[in-house]
Formats: C-alpha cells, sequence, structure tokens
C-alpha cells in the first residue's frame, strides 16, 4: 500500500515562509512526476507546482518567483518551499505522485492528505 505523508503547514503572517515535505512510503516501483495542488474554501483545487524525476519544474503563475519546488528521489520525497507568502495563498495544500511499474506503465496517482496553509496577521 501507498501512502503520502504530508507535513510543514501551519499560520503564518503576510510576507513569511513555510516549507511543506511529502514523504512516499509503501510498495514504490517507479515515481515520476510529483507535485502540489491547492484548495481554497468555495474553490476548486489548483495546480501550485509539479517537478518531474529529472527535476524539471512548472508552477502556477500565480507563484512563479515565490515558491520553489524540489525532490530527493533517493527519499521518495517533494518539497516546497513558500515565501513571500499572502493571504490568498491560504488553502489545504495537497501532495500527489504519479506511480508507474517496472515496464514504464501507469499505474496511479496518488494523493497525500493535505495540510492546511493559513496566511493572516
Amino acid at each position: 500500500q501507498v501512502q503520502l505523508v504530508e507535513s510543514g503547514g501551519g499560520l503564518v503572517q503576510p510576507g513569511g515562509s513555510l516549507r511543506l515535505s511529502c514523504a512516499v512510503s509503501g510498495s514504490i516501483l517507479n515515481i515520476r512526476t510529483m507535485g502540489w495542488y491547492c484548495q481554497a474554501p468555495g474553490k476548486e483545487r489548483e495546480l501550485v507546482a509539479t517537478i518531474t524525476r529529472l527535476s524539471g519544474t512548472r508552477y502556477a503563475d500565480s507563484v512563479k518567483g515565490r515558491f520553489t519546488i524540489s525532490r530527493d528521489n533517493a527519499k521518495n520525497t517533494v518539497y516546497l518551499q513558500m515565501n513571500s507568502l499572502k493571504p490568498e495563498d491560504t488553502a489545504v495544500y495537497y501532495c500527489y505522485a504519479d506511480l508507474y511499474g517496472v515496464s514504464g506503465t501507469y499505474i496511479k496517482t496518488y494523493w497525500g492528505q493535505g495540510t492546511q496553509v493559513t496566511v493572516s496577521s
């Protein structure tokens, strides 16, 4: 069974920083793209950032220059460094991982349970 466990959320003042972590455990064969989505109250889940196994990255326009996604393949962990946080960044942040089999066949996308980030003075 595959599990994604997130940590690092919390309450921070505008302009502050947080670092989210998401560790994948279980029967892991091949993790390809990992990333983060967020969902604010009353809104749909939206993409924040993604990173491929070779560290190619993609960001939502709203976070470019402020957030940095990275990963440690040896630890099956993805990170999201969040700087210059704004009240509009307040949301539940979910990590995900795309798992593939030995033959390169897509298996499933797994999701974390979500971690709350609140930006408020």
